[in-house]
């Protein structure tokens, strides 16, 4: 089983795991008070309403934690999401508060310690409060850290909370730590600013609106400067020396990327074909092709959008070798592809590539062809095709081209390794080619980006959360690509973690791209993530490079003025 939904009157049977029976007695005589009654209790506590079900309700809540502790944590299923009233992130030890009567996510936590035997936990309290039961409870414990991301307008924390709230999670598993926990305690709630109360407490509030505004930004970088002093990995910003201040008006809308930039350049004609998702035509940065706004035009009709209403695909995932690997293990639900394209159809892809003119190049297009063709139907989710590596950049071109004929409005390219940029590959906007491993950092245009693969773990790190993802998530692609070509030099827990967090793309319709004489063991771990297994850890912990650091911040700053999803996140100097 992957993913548990627990809901079971069994929940009320479990103990709970509260150190103050007084206060558990107390709520448990409120199933016979009378509403006169109620309401003086209730008085006593902050916003909190008893009635004589709450008892029964608080322990259902609590037990779901716990059981679906029990569930992931015996193998049972891999996660799972527990849907549970009332909350508990407020409740204290011996007070009900802000609606909450157990602390549903501290009693999980402790029983995972208790039974379970773990030592570190990661909490992550998502609201617009904060959630002072759970750090009054776990602020002086080192197994526990505790991280809440609380905010006003949901749909615009992807571009501001990712690079902290990732990078905090990925130092805690590293044991990433400076200096030892903070002891200080914060409110229920608190001023609309950050004021963290340690290294494992992160507050930010960003205000209502339809893109993040200046106090949501200064929210954030008073967050990171605050923390920067425990998480080493946070210390990379320290090294830019400059604060560059957020360009987004207080108000902006929080498109992907700014296709209203005026340029001074010479229109060039545009065709419907060029027109952006916006429905005009994309600015790119001088020195590539450029054009000026035009009118508004009905925007083209996504892929993405025409396979949300059709059923979820038969297939998750689909491997597609040329040959057989006996060492290849793959899940059971992950299917190893039979079938290939016409040979005629074939033939017609390959004839522009002398590569593809061989034998073993022509099977392996054809597989890929079929591969591809049952993503954008909708069959297929996910998939992995093979290629000689002779064969590579040109298996790649005709993947793109298949792709944007065969349906996929803007499709996203992730290359790694010695693979340039198609040279007939059109600058309409429709895709965009981010090299990671190109000899220097580049910005050929807004939809042409190459960096140098970074040599340390946390370059790498921050290259995805700082850069590809932002770009990423701002052109919001109905297809991606990841090419792993010659000489790419990714190892296969990086290679799985790029590949987990472009999932969230494209309704997951990920296509990675190997050479065939990669090793059994990335095939595996790629298809195991595509499927929606968790990536593997990325080994001991380290910053970035000065060198990678340079790369980042160059890029992001040529970018930024077309890309809102750079906006968002201002330099700092720590």
């Amino acid at each position: 089983m992957g993913t548990a939904l627990v809901y079971h009157e069994d929940m009320t049977a479990t103990r709970l795991l509260w150190d103050d029976p007084e206060y558990v007695s107390l709520v448990r005589k409120t199933q016979v008070l009378g509403e006169e009654e109620l309401q003086a209790l209730s008085g006593q506590f902050d916003a909190i309403y008893f009635h004589p079900s709450t008892f029964h309700c608080a322990r259902l809540a609590a037990g779901a934690g716990l059981q679906l502790v029990d569930a992931v944590l015996t193998g049972a299923v891999q996660n799972g999401l527990a849907l549970v009233r009332p909350p508990g992130h407020h409740s204290q030890r011996a007070a009900a508060n802000g609606f909450c009567v157990f602390n549903n996510v501290a009693i999980a936590a402790a029983h995972a310690k208790q039974k379970h035997g773990l030592h570190r936990i990661l909490i992550v309290d998502w609201d617009v409060h904060h959630g002072q039961g759970i750090q009054y409870l776990f602020e002086d414990d080192p197994r526990s850290g505790w991280e809440t991301l609380t905010t006003w307008l949901p749909s615009c924390t992807c571009c501001s909370h990712w690079p902290l709230s990732l990078t905090l999670s990925w130092c805690w598993s590293q044991q990433d730590l400076t200096q030892p926990s903070g002891t200080l305690r914060g409110k229920c709630r608190p001023r609309q600013s950050a004021s963290p109360t340690s290294h494992i407490c992160c507050r930010c509030w960003p205000a209502a609106g339809s893109a993040p505004c200046w106090s949501a930004l200064e929210s954030i970088q008073s967050a990171r400067a605050a923390q920067a002093p425990y998480w080493k990995s946070l210390q990379l910003q320290g090294q830019c020396g400059q604060v560059l201040g957020c360009r987004i008006p207080p108000q902006a809308p929080c498109s992907g990327y700014d296709s209203e930039l005026s340029l001074d350049v010479t229109p060039v004609p545009t065709s419907p074909s060029t027109h952006s998702p916006e429905g005009r035509p994309p600015p790119l940065l001088p020195g590539g092709p450029t054009c000026k706004a035009a009118a508004p035009a009905p925007a083209p009709s996504s892929l993405l959008d025409q396979l949300c209403l059709c059923p979820a695909p038969s297939v998750r995932t689909t491997v597609a070798l040329t040959a057989p690997d006996i060492t290849l293990v793959l899940p059971p639900d992950v299917i190893q592809q039979e079938g290939s394209a016409l040979r005629e159809e074939t033939e017609a892809w390959a004839r522009p590539h002398e590569s593809l003119v061989r034998e073993e190049a022509l099977t392996a297009l054809g597989k890929l062809l079929y591969l591809l063709d049952g993503m954008l139907d909708g069959q297929v989710n996910s998939g992995i095709a093979a290629t000689p590596a002779s064969a590579a950049a040109a298996t790649l071109d005709v993947a793109i081209q298949r792709g944007l004929s065969h349906g996929a409005q803007r499709l996203l390219c992730v290359a790694l390794g010695q693979l340039d940029r198609p040279p007939d590959l059109a600058h309409d906007g429709r895709t965009l080619w981010l090299n990671i491993g190109g000899k220097e950092a580049a910005a050929l245009s807004m939809f042409h980006v190459a960096t140098p693969l970074p040599v340390m773990t946390g370059g790498f790190l921050s290259c995805i959360l700082g850069l590809v993802l932002p770009l990423a998530y701002g052109f919001q692609p109905d297809l991606v690509l990841v090419a792993l070509g010659p000489g790419h030099g990714l190892q296969g827990p990086h290679a799985a973690l790029l590949a987990a967090m472009l999932r969230g793309l494209a309704g997951g319709r990920v296509l990675a791209l190997l050479e065939e004489d990669s090793t059994p063991q990335l095939a595996g771990i790629l298809a195991r993530v595509l499927r929606g297994e968790a990536p593997p850890s990325l080994g001991p912990s380290s910053v970035a490079s000065p060198e990678d650091v340079q790369a980042l911040m160059y890029l992001r700053g040529q970018l930024e003025p077309q890309w809102k999803m750079l906006q968002c996140r201002p330099h700092l100097v720590v």
